[in-house]
């Protein structure tokens, strides 16, 4: 096998699952997933039903986003300085409060917007903290030669949680909403609890550095300096903003396809079931050359199905194409990440992965708020309809752009 491809070990693709750590970190990223997903079906049916209003949706995902990108150089900084295990554990106990919030609210029947955006901003700002400090966290709970099949496998967990997570909340959203938010605060404590109980300690920091612009910006430095890491991020972000149908999936399913709750769930999971069949195949057959190439490979076929999603009028249809996207959209993310976690020194793994979760939040959140908007001027199916072409588009783009990234052949630099 090559040196420096990710199948540079032997050990058989399952052996991280022996790692205690892994285990306990693996679940609850699988609980979070689950949460998030529950979550995300809950408060769009929630708003949808109160406002019928596509730009409402649109907020929503503003909401979640605007705290990681406010706070982002903060949120970098404090995983780079504090213990990530507690960071984590406390952000998830922060999100069960939320959700207890959007529970009470649910129950007793609000009418009004502002205090579930409020809560929404709550959930935006713990999940701020959680998930620089976990992406840094995990490179140092597995060894190098076990790096590649962590990431496949702790993608797996996530997207399989995202698969299940959607139809169970649109069937507990039958139930009523608060069902929903309950079951998600319950998921959350628990995650809470197993980041808590990871064995693995980080060394004492003896003398905490000081907050200068250079240290909260050294994550922005990192990734202006190293222009593979750029391209790989960048063109995530703009492919998804721009490709992104996730808050129009309510009105395609209600006025398109002309299915409830569950029928939106169902559409929710597709994405996910892509991702997590490419994320096990790569767990199993890791890329090995051509990493840049096949990664703007993906993105193209990321936005045709996203173009054939927003023509269709079929059930069927509708829900191959996001399927499709899921698979394509996770080549994407396993290379991205590669590079994030892989390459960053683990002093300031943190800060690069704070900004690293503002691009991928700009092309989820930020996205839901483009395409709420965008289909409120001109419509869902042409809001989707363009999204498509313009992310084929890119993926062009970024080829002449970024002709380091076009040429990236190994996913690991020597060790």
């Amino acid at each position: 096998m090559p040196p420096n491809s990710l199948a540079e070990t032997a050990a058989p693709r399952r052996a991280v699952f022996a790692n205690g750590d892994f285990r306990l970190y693996g679940s609850a990223r699988f609980l979070t997933g689950l949460a998030f997903q529950m979550q995300a079906v809950a408060v769009g049916w929630f708003v949808y039903d109160l406002t019928r209003s596509a730009l409402a949706l649109g907020l929503v995902g503003l909401a979640s986003f605007l705290p990681a990108m406010l706070a982002a150089l903060i949120t970098g900084h404090v995983a780079d300085t504090y213990d990530r295990r507690l960071v984590a554990s406390v952000a998830y106990a922060t999100l069960a409060a939320a959700d207890l919030g959007l529970l009470a609210a649910a129950h007793y029947g609000t009418t009004t917007l502002w205090p579930i955006y409020a809560l929404v901003v709550v959930i935006g700002t713990g999940r701020a903290f959680a998930n620089p400090s976990l992406q840094a966290l995990l490179p140092t709970l597995v060894p190098r030669t076990l790096f590649g099949s962590a990431i496949a496998w702790n993608a797996s967990l996530w997207q399989s949680a995202s698969i299940l997570g959607p139809a169970l909340g649109g069937f507990l959203y039958a139930l009523g909403p608060a069902m929903v938010f309950g079951t998600a605060a319950a998921s959350f404590l628990l995650a809470s609890l197993l980041i808590a109980a990871i064995r693995f300690r980080p060394a004492a920091i003896t003398e905490r550095p000081p907050v200068t612009w250079a240290t909260l910006s050294a994550g922005l430095t990192y990734i202006r300096d190293h222009p593979v890491v750029l391209g790989a991020i960048s063109l995530d972000l703009v492919a998804v903003l721009l490709g992104g149908a996730t808050a129009l999936l309510p009105i395609f399913a209600a006025e398109v396809l002309h299915v409830g709750p569950l029928g939106l769930g169902t559409l929710r999971s597709m994405p996910a079931a892509g991702a997590v069949l490419m994320a096990v195949a790569l767990a199993y057959w890791p890329l090995q050359r051509q990493a840049g190439l096949r990664m703007l490979q993906a993105v193209a076929v990321f936005g045709l199905a996203i173009l054939v999603f927003g023509l269709s009028t079929s059930l069927p249809l509708s829900m191959a194409c996001l399927f499709v996207t899921g698979a394509a959209d996770m080549i994407s993310v396993y290379v991205r990440q590669t590079f994030v976690q892989g390459e960053t020194p683990d002093a300031m793994r943190g800060r690069v992965s704070a900004v690293n979760t503002v691009f991928i939040g700009a092309s989820n959140e930020l996205g839901e708020f483009e395409s709420g908007t965008l289909a409120a001027l001109i419509g869902a199916v042409p809001a989707v309809v363009f999204g498509g072409v313009a992310t084929i588009l890119v993926a062009g783009l970024w080829g002449r752009l970024f002709p380091a990234l076009r040429a990236r052949d190994r996913l690991l630099p020597p060790a």
